[in-house]
């Protein structure tokens, strides 16, 4: 998407902006971070500072730089007042304590690749890696980029402790090639961090369409998370479609919970997660373009690491180009519940399991599936148990050229209350081909055969019922298995038995 405004009659039954309209004077605390009000704010701190009296140009005529790196200070609040802040030099502080950028409809203008002196890929950067910061608060800006080529990082921050960025709009089209608009992490394990109303709509171009190609992989991503240790809570945040990725969290520690927000059309993977815990609750994720000319484009996408749980999310895909839920191996445990997910007319599967992904709950799913793809792709014969419960897969996938509704190629998967409503052509409904499954209280009616047991060991399939719309039978057992368990169904097609 390349428009600078959301387009909010998509979003659905869940509004984006729902923790973003909050009037200024409320409190919202996460473990000690806080954002307060103006006059409770400037309590927290020795020194307060209008920067238009200590020479900030606020008409967007001359660099502010100069003025904000002299009066960045411990202990210090910068106050923006109403204007437009030219910028074209990198504001860097690093082991800090204590600072705060407020802005009062004041809006950052970033001067354009070319003209950005020094390192042209951020705007703030605050601590660093090995020199970072404590108590950071960085707070109602709107950020211009409009412009040709002024897409820029907004914000690098990286603190111990005490992590505050909240209601950053940022406009226009990331055509610069340069890093994405913000890197947050929290250093110290005891350590906590918000970031909330972070919005990027305009989203990015692939690095080979802008002055800095051939200097970046693909080009930038719109959050990144990378050397995280502490906590991080990503409330109700906004990504447009990026070439990196949207969201990417990739440490091996630490935990983050992204609460709420929309992200659509990033390449690899709107969210994409390594880390040793991670939550994704409530947010809303679209595919319906591709902005990046990119291969693949995951909602989510889950890398490596502990345990990731992803609740209430509604994930659209009316252009898929990529799988809804994709799980790789290396995953320790997922869980997925409370979630909905429409898929249009192309080849991609909703849930794909990996080898070697680790143990996966799905609870209360919703899959619309109208392209030839699997609802469900279980890969590998792991031992881990996979359990679907109180799932429902409907729509009007055909049978050609991928058949089966769930393909379960992995041992140890428990069905319960599985139901499987595809009448498309040819279309067939649950494929078992590892060992160890129960089936129960399920229903299936496809136009292809209902239920295949391809050489399976070990299947109980108790209180079901399937029905073939194209008048097939009603359950396939393959030559190769065994221990095969029918008790009190409902097959009206009859089970042919090829044993």
């Amino acid at each position: 998407m390349s428009s600078n405004e959301p387009q909010s009659a998509r979003f659905g039954r869940r509004s984006y902006l729902k923790g973003c309209l909050v009037g200024a004077g409320s409190a919202l605390a996460l473990s000690g971070v806080t954002s307060a009000s103006d006059d409770t704010l400037e309590d927290q701190y020795r020194t307060v500072i209008d920067v238009t009296e200590e020479g900030a140009d606020n008409t967007g005529d001359e660099s502010v730089t100069p003025v904000i790196q002299r009066l960045v200070d411990d202990d210090t609040l910068l106050k923006f007042p109403e204007g437009r802040y030219y910028m074209d030099e990198q504001v860097r502080f690093t082991s800090f304590e204590n600072v705060g950028l407020v802005g009062d409809k004041a809006t950052l203008v970033p001067a354009n690749y070319h003209n950005f002196q020094g390192p042209q890929y951020r705007l703030f950067r605050f601590g660093t890696a090995k020199n970072p910061g404590r108590d950071l608060h960085f707070e109602k800006f709107t950020v211009d980029q409009r412009a040709k080529d002024t897409g820029i990082r907004v914000i690098n921050a990286e603190v111990e402790d005490g992590l505050y960025v909240g209601r950053i709009g940022i406009y226009g089209l990331h055509d610069s090639g340069t890093w994405g608009p913000g890197l947050f992490n929290v250093l110290e394990p005891s350590g906590t961090g918000l970031v909330e109303c972070f919005r990027a709509y305009g989203g990015g171009i692939h690095v080979d369409e802008t002055p800095n190609s051939g200097n970046m992989w693909r080009g930038p991503t719109g959050i990144h998370v990378n050397n995280h240790h502490g906590s991080l809570v990503l409330r109700d945040c906004t990504l447009g479609g990026f070439p990196g990725t949207g969201l990417y969290e990739s440490t091996e520690n630490g935990a983050l919970d992204i609460q709420g927000g929309y992200f659509e059309n990033s390449a690899t993977a709107s969210i994409r997660l390594a880390g040793a815990r991670a939550s994704i609750n409530d947010a809303v994720i679209v595919v319906d373009d591709n902005p990046s000319y990119a291969a693949g484009q995951h909602p989510i996408r889950v890398d490596k690491g502990g345990t990731f749980e992803i609740d209430g999310v509604e994930i659209r895909m009316p252009k898929p180009n990529g799988d809804a839920i994709r799980i790789m191996d290396g995953v320790n445990s997922t869980s997925i519940a409370n979630t909905s997910i429409s898929i249009g007319n192309r080849e991609n599967s909703g849930i794909r399991l990996d080898s070697g992904g680790g143990p996966m709950s799905a609870e209360n799913v919703d899959i619309d599936i109208d392209g030839s793809g699997y609802a469900f792709r279980l890969l590998g014969d792991d031992e881990d148990v996979v359990t679907l419960r109180d799932v429902a897969i409907t729509g009007d996938a055909s049978g050609s050229p991928l058949r089966h509704t769930v393909f379960c190629e992995r041992s140890n998967c428990r069905f319960h209350n599985l139901s499987i409503d595809q009448p498309g052509d040819d279309r067939g409904g649950l494929e078992l081909r590892g060992d160890n499954y129960q089936i129960t209280e399920s229903e299936f009616r496809t136009d292809h055969i209902p239920v295949v047991v391809n050489g399976s060991n070990d299947v109980v399939i108790e209180d079901s019922y399937s029905e073939s719309y194209g008048d097939r039978v009603s359950l396939l057992i393959l030559d190769g298995s065994s221990n095969v368990s029918l008790q009190n169904n409902d097959f009206p097609g009859g089970v042919k038995d090829k044993r």
